[in-house]
C-alpha cells in the first residue's frame, strides 16, 4: 500500500499568493481604522430608524469622507506645495473661505447652502426617511478614500438620494464632458508651457509665486464648495435656520482642521506622485485651470458634477502634455509617455469603481429609479 505524503496544514508566505499576504498586511496595519468602520455601521444600523439622528449622522459622516477624499481636488496641491508651513495657518485660511462662502449661500438664497445644486428634480426633496445603505454611503467612502481611491462623491452620495434616473443620467453626461474639457484644456496649457516657458519656471520660485499660489489656491477652493458643496447638505433640509447653519458650518470647519493635520491623510499621495507638484508654480498653474474649468460650469447650469472627473482629466492631460513635450531621445519620451498612460488609467478605473458601486446603490435603494430603468428597457 503506498505511503501517504502527509499534507502540510501550515499557512507560510510561499504558499499563499501575493495579494492573499497584502490582505493580510492591510488588515493588520489598518486594525484601528477597521475597527471604527466596525463601529460605524453598527450606529448606522441602529440609528437607521430615528430619521433626525439618521440626518445629522448621515450628514458628519459625509462631510468628513467626501472633504477627505475630494482635498487632492482643491487642497492637494496647496498641502504639497506648502508642506513647511505650520498646519493651522494653512487650516484658517481654507477653514475662513469655507465660512464666507457657504455664508454667502446661505443668505443669498434663502437657507440654502449648496448655491441651488440640489434644487433640480429629483433632489429637491429633503429626505423625509432614511435606509441604512444611504447612511452606509459615506463610509463605503471612507474605505475608498483610505484605499487612495479618487472617488467621485457626487456619484457615491448624491445618486444614493436621487429619485430620477434622468438626473442620474445629466450628472453624468456633465461630469464625462468636464473630463474631456479639462483633459484637453490641460493638454493645450501644459504643452505650451513645456515648449515655450520652461526656461522660465526653472531653479527657486520667486517669492511672488507663494501670494498667487495661495490666492489661486484660495479662489479654487470657494469654486469648489459651490460644486460640491451639495454632496454634504444632502442629508439636510433644503433650507437650514439659523442653529442648523451653525452645526453645518462649524462641523466642517473643524474637520478641515483635522485634515489639514493629517497633511491631506492617505488620499494626498495620489497628489504627490504627479509630477513637479511640490514646486508652488506648477501647484499655482493646476489651480488656476481647475477653477476656470469649474466656475464656467457652475454657470452653465444647477445639475451637480463630478468635480473628481474633472480633476482626473486634468490631471491626466497634464501629465500626458509634460511627456510629449520632453525633448531628447524618442526612448525617454516614450518612458515618461507610458507613465502618464499608466498613472491616468490608474485614476480613471479608480474612479469608475466608485460610478459603479453609486449607480449600484442607487438601483436597489431607489424605487422611482428602478421603475424608470425597467421602462426604459420595456
Amino acid at each position: 500500500m503506498a505511503k501517504k505524503t502527509a499534507i502540510d496544514q501550515n499557512i507560510n508566505q510561499e504558499k499563499l499568493s501575493r495579494k492573499t499576504y497584502s490582505l493580510f498586511d492591510f488588515t493588520k496595519s489598518e486594525r484601528p481604522f477597521l475597527i471604527t468602520v466596525c463601529i460605524l455601521v453598527s450606529i448606522a444600523g441602529l440609528i437607521t430608524p430615528y430619521t433626525y439622528a439618521a440626518m445629522w449622522f448621515g450628514f458628519a459622516l459625509a462631510a468628513y469622507s467626501a472633504i477627505a477624499n475630494d482635498s487632492i481636488q482643491t487642497i492637494g496641491t496647496f498641502i504639497a506645495s506648502n508642506s513647511k508651513k505650520p498646519w493651522y495657518l494653512l487650516w484658517l485660511f481654507m477653514g475662513l473661505i469655507w465660512v464666507g462662502t457657504v455664508s454667502y449661500s446661505w443668505v443669498f438664497y434663502a437657507g440654502d447652502v449648496t448655491y441651488q445644486r440640489l434644487n433640480v428634480p429629483g433632489l429637491e426633496k429633503a429626505p423625509e426617511s432614511f435606509v441604512f445603505l444611504q447612511l452606509a454611503a459615506p463610509i463605503v467612502l471612507l474605505v475608498m478614500t483610505r484605499l487612495r481611491m479618487p472617488v467621485s462623491t457626487t456619484f457615491l452620495l448624491l445618486n444614493v438620494f436621487t429619485y430620477k434616473a434622468g438626473t442620474i443620467v445629466d450628472v453624468m453626461f456633465k461630469s464625462f464632458v468636464g473630463y474631456l474639457l479639462a483633459f484637453g484644456l490641460a493638454m493645450v496649457v501644459w504643452f505650451l508651457l513645456e515648449r515655450f516657458v520652461k526656461n522660465y519656471l526653472k531653479g527657486q520660485a520667486a517669492s511672488y509665486w507663494i501670494y498667487l499660489q495661495w490666492i489661486t489656491s484660495g479662489v479654487l477652493w470657494s469654486v469648489w464648495i459651490m460644486q460640491d458643496a451639495a454632496n454634504i447638505a444632502v442629508f439636510l433640509p433644503r433650507q437650514l435656520d439659523a442653529v442648523e447653519f451653525s452645526v453645518y458650518t462649524g462641523f466642517v470647519f473643524l474637520g478641515l482642521g483635522f485634515l489639514f493635520y493629517m497633511k491631506g491623510d492617505k488620499i494626498q499621495e495620489i497628489v504627490n506622485e504627479k509630477s513637479n507638484v511640490t514646486d508652488v508654480r506648477a501647484a499655482t498653474i493646476v489651480d488656476l485651470v481647475y477653477a476656470v474649468i469649474l466656475f464656467y460650469f457652475k454657470l452653465y447650469n444647477n445639475v451637480p458634477m463630478s468635480t473628481t472627473w474633472v480633476f482626473i482629466g486634468l490631471l491626466a492631460g497634464r501629465e500626458l502634455a509634460i511627456a510629449l513635450g520632453k525633448h531628447g531621445k524618442a526612448k525617454k519620451r516614450n518612458v515618461w509617455l507610458v507613465r502618464a498612460f499608466r498613472l491616468g488609467r490608474k485614476d480613471i478605473f479608480k474612479a469608475l469603481i466608485g460610478l459603479v458601486v453609486s449607480l449600484i446603490l442607487a438601483i436597489i435603494i431607489n424605487k422611482g429609479v428602478r421603475e424608470e430603468i425597467w421602462a426604459f428597457f420595456q
